[in-house]
């Protein structure tokens, strides 16, 4: 089966993909099913549940949110510890992600040298400046909607939105490599792909903060960009492009609820 592509047996959304999504995307202590690489059901099948991942750990960090809110701490505060917990809830694989790509697409000359910069453990320049920019952009736009009293809505659209645009990297790009978590989930079907792309934009629609056209611009200009880039830079997708994919796409959503703001 060419891709993992959609089939009689693999097409069929499963309660336990969402199991499969939290396993993935989390390191929440629950009870997981085991890791399907055989080709009949791939595990990228679940990508439909990806953005239902993000409601989950949006949720949590709005609890957190609403913790410290009667403690009565600050809104920059507040915001960094709400970013602390998104990012414990996901095991900071989405920031090594973006750090490992930003590291390796300007860190080598070719494909092959790229993909081994991204495969080495240690950070370098560009990956920390891509996460010390990430942290405060996204950090900045937390606590502009706490001062906005408007967090909740922002933190499911955002964490919505950009893995649905994970799913549609999968879909859209080959893997770059043989190996890895990438190429074990495989690539999901053109059905789980407009699902998880479905459900982000019931949640854009039900966003007051949020506005729709400019939210569909901003993640589909961010989206095809890393689509392109990374074509260009490796010729495919790894789970570090992924999880780059998913961190540039929040901060775009978190530029579109500041701009609503002040419009």
């Amino acid at each position: 089966m060419d891709d993992n592509d959609i089939n009689a047996q693999g097409g069929r959304f499963r309660a336990a993909d969402l199991s499969m999504a939290f396993g993935l995307l989390t390191r929440l202590p629950l009870p997981y099913p085991d890791f399907d690489v055989a080709p009949a059901r791939p595990a990228a099948h679940a990508a439909w549940a990806y953005p239902l991942v993000g409601i989950a750990v949006a949720l949590l960090a709005a609890l957190v949110a609403w913790v410290l809110d009667i403690c009565g701490l600050p809104a920059q505060i507040t915001a960094g510890f709400v970013l602390l917990a998104m990012v414990i809830c996901t095991g900071a694989m989405h920031e090594d992600g973006l750090a490992d790509c930003a590291d390796g697409f300007w860190g080598g000359w070719d494909v092959a040298r790229r993909l081994a910069i991204m495969k080495d453990s240690q950070i370098g320049s560009y990956g920390v400046i891509a996460l010390v920019l990430s942290l405060l952009l996204r950090w900045g736009g937390i606590a502009l909607m706490i001062n906005a009293d408007a967090l909740l809505g922002a933190l499911v659209c955002a964490a919505v939105t950009s893995r649905a645009a994970m799913v549609t990297v999968m879909y859209h790009l080959p893997r770059a490599r043989s190996g890895g978590l990438s190429a074990q989930t495989g690539k999901p079907s053109g059905a789980a792909t407009l699902l998880a792309v479905g459900i982000a934009l019931l949640v854009a629609l039900l966003t007051p903060q949020v506005s729709v056209f400019w939210l569909i611009v901003v993640s589909t200009a961010l989206t095809l960009g890393g689509i392109k880039i990374a074509r260009h830079k490796i010729g495919g997708q790894t789970g570090d492009v992924l999880g780059a994919t998913q961190q540039i796409t929040e901060i775009g959503v978190w530029l579109v609820c500041a701009a609503n703001l002040t419009a």
